[in-house]
């Protein structure tokens, strides 16, 4: 019978289990446990945003036994916490991802409002205190844009009608796609090089065809995606935390 250390032990509220917690540094971070009929081994990882621990493990693993496992891994947690860039604001100078390039902000409150593009530069005008806002804003509605005509883009080649698009803000999800069909993405894909957001696109078109991990979904997704997978993939794993540090 195994045994939980302590600082795994949690209470079970009423009616329902509470989801179990890793204190790290002082911070209480939720573990969440995905069983997978695909996989061979435990692995863990660190949510974007530093929001979850991820347990992914085989259908017959024990929970106890994901649990020791983060626990016996707090210090590669903490050094993972440590790394994850605390929000900068942005202002005059500063750098904006944009597509995979890095623009260098130039703005003045007497400039036009609405954001341009210029030669490796970002150029905004209007009330520094509405700065943030309104580079979100761009942002977002240039993601929308993309991500249009890269979802009716696979939707063709994967020969689906083209769902129902919709922009997210989730701190733990690059995309999703709902049993009801509606495909949401995250707008902060938009910062991101071209090749790696249209990964994502076509991943979650696969899920239209295929809503699981299987052996099929990755043929399809395959098929699908004219790119490198694993560049993109590996893209992700390197840089897509930072991005969450970004207007935060």
């Amino acid at each position: 019978m195994s045994v939980l250390p302590d600082f795994l032990k949690r209470p079970f509220a009423k009616g329902s289990a509470s989801v179990p917690r890793l204190d790290i540094d002082g911070r209480s971070i939720p573990i969440v446990i995905r069983r997978l009929g695909q996989a061979r081994r435990m692995t863990m990882r660190l949510a974007p945003d530093g929001g979850e621990i991820r347990i992914s493990m085989p259908q017959w693993g024990r929970t106890a036994e994901a649990l020791a496992f983060a626990g016996s891994r707090k210090d590669w947690l903490a050094a993972q916490l440590a790394r994850l860039a605390a929000p900068e604001p942005l202002a005059h100078g500063a750098t904006l991802p944009f597509r995979g390039q890095n623009l260098q902000l130039d703005h003045s409150a007497g400039a036009a409002r609405r954001p341009v593009v210029a030669g490796g530069h970002l150029c905004v005008g209007g009330p520094a205190t509405e700065l943030e806002g309104r580079l979100r804003r761009w942002l977002q509605a240039e993601a929308k844009a993309l991500f249009a005509p890269d979802l009716a883009f696979y939707c063709a080649r994967a020969k689906v009608p083209v769902p129902t698009l919709a922009l997210t803000n989730a701190r733990s999800r690059w995309g999703s796609c709902s049993g009801k069909g509606i495909i949401r993405l995250n707008w902060r894909l938009v910062m991101a090089p071209d090749a790696v957001r249209r990964s994502v696109v076509a991943h979650e078109v696969a899920h239209l065809l295929h809503f699981d991990h299987s052996p099929r979904f990755h043929a399809c997704l395959e098929a699908l995606f004219e790119g490198d997978l694993a560049a993109a993939n590996r893209w992700l794993k390197a840089h897509g935390r930072g991005l969450y540090a970004i207007l935060g």
